[in-house]
């Protein structure tokens, strides 16, 4: 009984060393993990898709405190429906799908509460995420300048690098819609900021 338990326990060891941030477990058998139950395995989810969640939040809504909260409500409805989640498709879309709604229902929101004020605007990204270049206040400044749905497809596009057929899937548009607001987008984003584009 002690060495089946102790074996156990080695093998236990032995797959929270292989869930490191350096590990080269593929996403699909973490999610198989996280579905049966293994917080080594979300908390590896979360490392991994932790930063993009927020800095898409982030520059969605222009609010730290919101995108917070947006990124971590993001993440715990992806693990109320982990369950039933199909592992033949990638994690990282469906997961921006859920905090990139999320974030255009809070800057709507807020906009229909008229407390869009300089202190949004004035926010820089700071500390939108650890390993990853944030945009300049420029660019931030004149994102706020965009319709929330315009900064989604911006964000997606060129800060997420998500393809414009990507982008349709997660946020059900067609692809021609996506790319009339990518179009609308960097020419307002043009306005602003001279020549420069995201």
């Amino acid at each position: 009984m002690q060495v089946a338990s102790r074996t156990a326990g080695l093998a236990v060891d032995r797959w929270r060393r292989s869930l490191t941030p350096g590990s080269r477990m593929s996403e699909a058998a973490l999610v198989r993990a996280a579905q049966r139950g293994s917080e080594a395995a979300v908390e590896e989810l979360f490392a991994r898709h932790w930063s993009s969640a927020y800095r898409a939040a982030f520059l969605i809504t222009g609010d730290r405190a919101g995108a917070e909260d947006i990124a971590q409500e993001a993440f715990l409805a992806a693990l109320r429906a982990l369950p039933s989640f199909d592992v033949r498709r990638p994690l990282r879309p469906w997961l921006h799908r859920i905090a990139v709604n999320r974030a255009i229902d809070w800057s709507r929101a807020r906009a229909l509460r008229k407390e869009v004020g300089v202190e949004a605007v004035a926010q820089t990204p700071a500390a939108v995420g650890a390993g990853s270049p944030a945009p300049g206040d420029d660019a931030v400044v004149a994102l706020r300048g965009l319709s929330p749905e315009q900064r989604a497809v911006v964000v997606l596009r060129y800060l997420l690098e998500f393809t414009p057929g990507e982008i349709g899937a997660m946020l059900d548009l067609p692809r021609g819609t996506v790319n009339s607001r990518l179009r609308r987008g960097l020419d307002a984003l043009g306005d602003v900021m001279g020549s420069e584009q995201p």
